[in-house]
């Protein structure tokens, strides 16, 4: 037998899912949470200091604005979004998917979030309330340490496989809900906009999910 008739069964395990939701219309919502955020940053100015330490800039609400009306419908979208998720992935129909926390972002230009995860939570995830071109986009890198350290050489000039990515980009769009495993490092580049004044800023909802008994 020569090694070309050899068939090999390919199978693939420990992914890591990325789950992506855009609105098809998502201008009146993102225009009553842009007011809403501006009206927490107008209550807070200096908010307060996570991945967005003082010297990449930006500014990071609390983190219950779950619990506020003026984000209901936000909280409702990302609850069925999960829910969702739950059944996609069979999750025990015995638990139901809970907001821990939520917490809103502005990143004028100059500023990024370093790359860090969310200790103690299942799911996390961002919703882009306004996000111009080159407002910083969201960086995933591959939670395996080994795959990271000991590339494989691959042919030169040839775009390569996902499965052998050890960073992943997703670009911020207004609309777009972005849910990850809690324990997957993050990051957000810079922002370079260069839309005149706040509209230059990338405005963001981030929250954390967990399970609870139902």
């Amino acid at each position: 037998m020569q090694p070309a008739d050899l068939t090999f069964s390919r199978r693939t395990f420990f992914p890591t899912l990325i789950f992506q939701l855009d609105l098809p219309e998502p201008q009146s919502l993102n225009a009553r949470l842009l007011d809403a955020v501006h009206a927490e940053k107008d209550r807070d100015l200096a908010g307060i200091e996570r991945s967005n330490i003082t010297a990449l800039g930006g500014w990071h609400s609390h983190t219950d604005l779950h619990k506020s009306p003026a984000f209901a419908d936000l909280t409702g979208l990302i609850l069925s979004a999960a829910a969702q998720i739950g059944r996609d992935q069979g999750y025990s129909d015995k638990y139901r998917i809970k907001i821990g926390t939520m917490w809103s972002i502005i990143n004028p230009p100059g500023s990024a979030n370093r790359a860090h995860v969310h200790p103690g939570c299942l799911l996390s995830g961002v919703y882009y309330i306004q996000a111009p071109a080159n407002a910083g986009s969201i960086e995933f890198t591959d939670p395996r340490t080994a795959h990271v350290m000991n590339q494989p050489k691959f042919q030169p000039d040839a775009k390569r496989a996902r499965d052998h990515l050890t960073k992943v980009r997703f670009e911020p769009v207004p609309g777009r809900m972005i849910i990850f495993p809690s324990w997957l490092y993050h990051a957000v580049d810079t922002n370079t906009a260069t839309e005149p004044g706040e509209r230059a800023h990338r405005v963001i909802v981030s929250f954390n999910l967990n399970q609870v008994k139902a």
